[in-house]
């Protein structure tokens, strides 16, 4: 019975340390552009790179820590994952020009790219089989709880306090995650031996991960407007004495809604969340787009929280069950390797859009390419789920039929 437990010591504290991971992240990705502009000088069509170079690291290192993750020892790449983050966190307090942050947002792209990589692989170790779909869900909502302070926590005290004393807050929760990361003990994984070359694509990323991971790529390519330019479009709208009051219905819709989602999809698969996520994602997303008032402001972000709630925790586990155990790791490199390459992507072309013509446009254009996501989680995952089944029928009739004969 003791395997049976989801809210163990272990799950804790590979929680937590996520948590402060990325409420770390969540803060910096709100207030760096305002930062970068005001204070460093950096201009204002480019204001979204400080997002984009951070993206890109951690782009660049999610599928070479997917293969560590199932070579090497797990313990050790966590460690030295949360040191370096936490490291990293403590150097924008001295950080003195615009192109030294774009080299510091850099390098603490590659340790939040081992970190969250590690940390997202290493908790499905912890969570028994049979209830995949709701530790997923729930580990995921400690992340969406981060995202809920962290641009709170971000703007209030920006604006408040000064970035000095935001600074100190985002050292101080690097390192609550590092010392969570530090006392997780970490339960052995099977690791096979690799038969395929050092520099095999198959090392680095798993092509069963892709299809899903492809329709999570529209889903953060948009999304990576929202937790960009929220504040900015706030201002623009005179709403900016609410704007952080966004994220906290958002993520309100999405902590009320996810013990439901995930017992959901371990009862009834994927698709009753996925499709009408999908559609609430981005009908909030062009309703935000049309935003005037606080209260329409503040509804357009508990339907994107409602969608977003049901999507991510779905595509994620949808993502790791699609390959084997000893793959898990790959396959969630995978996975945030599309993610956060559209994160990145979205950050900085839909930036482009709202510099060239306007905000409103901007989530507009976010809204359809959300809505272009219905067409690929149809086209290149349900549809080749849907062949492979029948298959898999068609093999079980013609052995049943043989062994009648």
């Amino acid at each position: 019975m003791e395997k049976e437990r989801l809210w163990n010591r272990d799950f804790l504290t590979l929680s937590f340390s996520s948590f402060f991971i990325f409420i770390n992240f969540y803060i910096l990705a709100v207030t760096l552009p305002e930062y970068a502009m005001l204070h460093l000088h950096g201009h204002a069509n480019g204001i979204g790179l400080v997002t984009t170079v951070f993206v890109v690291a951690a782009v660049i290192f999610r599928p070479l820590t997917g293969k560590w993750l199932d070579e090497l020892n797990r313990k050790k790449l966590l460690v030295f994952s949360v040191i370096m983050f936490a490291a990293c966190s403590f150097l924008y307090l001295w950080v003195p020009t615009y192109s030294l942050l774009l080299v510091l947002r850099f390098v603490h792209g590659i340790s939040f790219g081992i970190a969250a990589t590690t940390t997202s692989a290493v908790v499905l170790d912890v969570i028994p089989r049979e209830r995949k779909g709701e530790g997923i869900g729930y580990f995921t909502l400690f992340m969406s709880l981060a995202m809920v302070f962290g641009p709170f926590v971000g703007l209030s005290v920006s604006s408040s306090a000064g970035y000095s004393v935001l600074f100190l807050f985002i050292a101080v929760f690097a390192l609550l995650a590092c010392l969570f990361g530090v006392i997780t003990p970490i339960p052995p994984h099977e690791r096979k031996p690799s038969t395929l070359g050092n520099w095999h694509i198959q090392r680095f990323i798993e092509p069963r991960a892709i299809p899903v991971a492809c329709a999570g790529f529209l889903i953060a390519f948009a999304y990576g407007a929202i937790s960009t330019f929220i504040s900015v479009y706030a201002d623009s709208l005179g709403l900016k004495s609410i704007a952080s009051y966004f994220f906290v219905v958002f993520a309100a819709v999405v902590l009320l809604s996810r013990p439901f989602t995930g017992r959901l999809f371990d009862r009834r698969g994927a698709h009753p969340l996925v499709y009408p996520g999908i559609a609430l994602f981005a009908i909030g997303m062009i309703g935000l787009s049309q935003a005037h008032s606080a209260l329409w402001f503040l509804l357009t972000a508990a339907v994107i929280g409602l969608g977003y709630g049901a999507i991510i925790p779905s595509f994620q586990t949808l993502a790791i069950q699609s390959a084997p155990a000893h793959r898990s790791g790959l396959a969630t490199g995978t996975y945030f390797v599309f993610f956060d390459l559209g994160y990145g992507l979205g950050s900085y072309l839909l930036g482009q859009v709202a510099s060239s013509i306007s905000y409103s446009v901007m989530y507009l254009v976010g809204g359809l390419i959300a809505a272009a996501a219905l067409a690929v989680y149809y086209g290149v995952h349900h549809r080749t789920e849907q062949r492979r089944a029948v298959q898999l029928r068609e093999t079980h009739l013609a052995e049943t039929s043989k062994v009648s004969v």
